[in-house]
């Protein structure tokens, strides 16, 4: 009997060590998954702090492109006024220009204008015929020299030349013994030529040649 209960005393020694073995590396497994969990308590604070940086680096990117933007927008509309402002600015210079235009010719005819009136207050005061005469051709005179010479205006008014119809305007024909081609005979109205072009050709009598 007693040497049965020293058997189970001795089976019971043996058990002992392995319990605490297990026990132990129970132990050691609860310390390692305590340690796991730290660890990635540890990496989801680092990626949440990491997208916050995130967000905040796009916040200001955001706002410096709206302030971009919106500088862009008020540089267009300066831009959009300068070139109306510009268009009207031309548009008067245009108008003023045409308006103006004809300034230095004014001022060349103002010359024989005054002539012209002195003339006829002399010939209010004067019966001399001849004179005032005299005195209204050197006015036309001096009228055609300042156009000629400023202008480029030039006269058609020579009769026994060829007709020509870009600068003659037929206005009566006849015929006429011993042409061989169509010749002005009588200038009716003169023509004039502006820098070489014509601006009103001269009407005339055409005589043709017998057939």
């Amino acid at each position: 009997m007693a040497k049965k209960k020293n058997e189970e005393m001795e089976e019971m020694k043996k058990d002992a060590p392995v319990s605490e073995e297990v026990v132990a590396e129970t132990l050691d497994d609860d310390d390692t998954a305590a340690g796991t969990a730290c660890a990635d308590g540890g990496d989801a604070s680092s990626t949440e702090g990491e997208a916050d940086d995130r967000i905040a680096r796009l916040e200001a990117e955001n706002r410096n492109l709206a302030q971009q933007v919106s500088e862009l927008k008020d540089r267009l509309v300066r831009n959009v006024a300068d070139t109306e402002n510009y268009k009207k600015r031309l548009q008067r210079d245009k108008d003023e220009a045409v308006r103006y235009a004809n300034t230095a010719l004014v001022k060349d005819l103002i010359g024989p204008m005054d002539d012209f009136s002195r003339a006829l207050d002399a010939a209010e005061q004067s019966s001399n015929f001849d004179a005032l005469k005299e005195g209204v051709r050197m006015i036309e005179d001096r009228l055609y020299s300042t156009l000629k010479n400023n202008w480029g205006l030039e006269v058609i008014d020579k009769s026994g030349v060829p007709f020509n119809p870009d600068e003659h305007e037929a206005c009566l024909m006849e015929d006429v013994d011993g042409l061989e081609e169509d010749t002005v005979t009588m200038m009716l109205q003169k023509g004039y030529k502006l820098n070489g072009r014509v601006i009103r050709p001269a009407k005339v009598k055409v005589g043709r040649g017998r057939s």
